[in-house]
């Protein structure tokens, strides 16, 4: 039975990725080519939940409640700003973007989300929901120095307002990894039609 790679998220407008992209090549001017392995922007997505591999025909049981989930939302602002890494600025293995919504309104859609599919037997994440956007992954083979001057020009990178977007659809999308990076594709896209929540 064919296994789909499956998660839930929000796919960025042409602006986002454009402002994604300027960041990158900043970044990409102050560290060594060979640090860090940049997702390309039109690749990047704000990420409510993983699943792993699927069943093809569980797809749609996913998608039924994910819509089941976003009844209720209607459209919201996100608005990107700080750079930082995962774990820490001193080690750093994942360089990203964080996004701001200052009324909880994406907490509260990640965990419908989240309900939604634990009802179909996926495990809720043992962390806590930071939301963010991954520019790029340091490569394991990347030596201490090249790790701290990183970490160093994230630290110092000026970084309050990096763009904004109405959010008003979450989409169930699959990931097939290719040797260029993954592909994504829009399995289904389920407008935020609704009232507050």
């Amino acid at each position: 039975m064919e296994q789909i790679r499956t998660f839930v998220a929000i796919e960025l407008n042409r602006e986002l990725q454009d402002s994604l992209g300027r960041i990158q090549d900043e970044l990409k001017r102050q560290v060594s080519e060979r640090s860090v392995r940049w997702v390309k922007p039109e690749g990047v997505h704000l990420t409510l939940k993983f699943l792993g591999d699927v069943p093809a025909p569980r797809v749609v049981s996913v998608s039924q409640a994910v819509e089941s989930a976003c009844l209720g939302f209607g459209p919201f602002a996100i608005e990107l700003a700080e750079l930082g890494c995962f774990p820490n600025l001193r080690r750093p293995r994942v360089v990203w973007v964080g996004v701001r919504e200052p009324t909880g309104t994406l907490a509260r859609l990640q965990r419908a989300v989240e309900g939604a599919l634990a009802g179909l037997g996926f495990e809720p994440e043992g962390r806590s929901f930071e939301p963010h956007l991954t520019l790029g992954r340091v490569r394991h083979r990347v030596g201490r120095s090249d790790r701290e001057h990183l970490g160093e020009v994230i630290a110092g990178y000026e970084a309050d307002r990096l763009g904004e977007m109405l959010v008003a659809a979450v989409n169930v999308m699959r990931s097939d990894l290719q040797p260029g990076g993954a592909v994504y594709t829009a399995l289904a896209q389920v407008p935020l039609r609704g009232g507050r929540k």
